[in-house]
């Protein structure tokens, strides 16, 4: 288990679990970072004692260090601020739950400190995956997933040599317009789009499960947490939610990992890895469960999955544009700026009208990332 942690994005969905198994555990929490949630980073800062804080925002920063001028904590901005966080003394483990590419240099700040990163933060492999897991080797660092469908294939696969594995079997719910036509998701508002029937998660990861762009990214995500190409992961709809993915290996065995839908479970295990201890989640009921299905998804249906499936075949900065569009289309969605059906629009005609590299270095990913979220923001005002 680890013996202390950094947690960036600790006011999301992922940083409060996070916190709440830190909180179980016993586990000291190092430092903190978020985007301008003074309100729960100062209640997070009086009952944790972290050494940092990072706040993204400098207003909130400001505020932030007004509130805790009692304390001994210091108060970094900025992106900046976010990978000092990210490498606080005493830290051997770095939970990056903060939504977006953002979370990029602070991760690999972290892995050259040679910090196990507790990875939840999937933009980072989506936009740079050979990067960070070409420094990871060389740094010798760990990379956990805490994604649910990844921690599930990490679990599948332990203790296997990676020649036996013949395929990833991805596994997602589809979300609440499951077999819904394009002329039928047209209307869909805001609301209906953040109410997962499964999980409980943040609004902007909410909507892109229920265009099964998630599931794309998690594609992406998994070729190069597992060293696979495209042709070795097959995505499988899956709407009770209790298989999280599965391994099927050279010899036809396939090996899944079920549980309860619960974040808390994955986010535990890459705090205690390779220990596993006694947690809040539930446990499985099989007779309630009943029955389970599984069906292939509908690229016609399902156009953002399709896309980002093209985009893992393409490469180069094909899935950087891919997910910063998405992050700003989705954004402006939530905003109500734009209708459901304009994120596949507006993320299609990113990709297709940018510039495409085939081997960008970090800083062609960085500007790519950019011109992407302009493209969306033009594309819209």
């Amino acid at each position: 288990m680890v013996k202390g942690i950094a947690i960036l994005g600790s006011t999301g969905s992922i940083g409060r679990q996070t916190a709440q198994a830190a909180r179980r555990l016993e586990i000291p929490v190092l430092s903190l970072a978020a985007r301008r949630d003074v309100d729960l980073l100062e209640r997070q800062a009086r009952e944790f004692h972290p050494r940092y804080i990072a706040v993204y925002d400098s207003e909130a920063a400001a505020e932030l260090r007004r509130r805790l001028a009692d304390t001994s904590v210091e108060v970094g901005e900025g992106e900046e601020g976010l990978c000092a966080a990210a490498v606080v003394d005493g830290a051997d483990c770095v939970v990056t739950g903060v939504s977006g590419s953002i979370g990029l240099k602070p991760t690999l700040a972290a892995i050259r400190r040679k910090r196990r990163i507790a990875l939840a933060n999937k933009e980072t492999l989506v936009c740079a995956g050979e990067i960070v897991m070409a420094e990871a080797e060389r740094c010798g660092a760990e990379i956990l997933p805490v994604d649910s469908e990844h921690s599930a294939i990490f679990q599948s696969l332990a203790g296997r040599d990676k020649s036996e594995l013949h395929r990833i079997l991805l596994t997602g719910s589809g979300g609440p317009f499951r077999g819904w036509t394009r002329e039928q998701t047209k209307d869909v508002t805001p609301e209906q789009a953040v109410r997962h029937p499964n999980w409980s998660m943040g609004a902007k990861i909410s909507v892109d499960s229920a265009t099964m762009m998630n599931k794309g990214l998690e594609f992406i995500e998994a070729m190069h947490l597992f060293s696979v190409t495209p042709d070795r992961i097959k995505v499988l709809i899956h709407p009770e939610s209790a298989v999280h993915s599965m391994v099927e290996l050279v010899d036809g065995t396939v090996i899944a990992q079920l549980g309860v839908p619960d974040m808390g479970l994955p986010i535990q295990y890459a705090l205690t890895w390779p220990e596993r201890r006694e947690s809040e989640t539930a446990f499985l009921d099989f007779a309630k469960l009943g029955t389970m299905h599984f069906e292939d998804p509908d690229p016609e249906k399902l156009p953002c999955l399709r896309l980002a499936m093209e985009c893992a075949r393409q490469g180069g900065t094909a899935p950087c544009v891919l997910s910063a569009a998405n992050e700003a289309a989705v954004g402006a969605f939530l905003g109500r700026r734009i209708g459901y059906n304009d994120i596949y629009r507006l993320v299609a005609s990113a990709v297709e009208g940018l510039e495409f590299l085939p081997h960008p270095a970090l800083e062609d990913i960085l500007r790519m990332d950019r011109l992407a979220r302009d493209y969306v923001k033009a594309a819209i005002d």
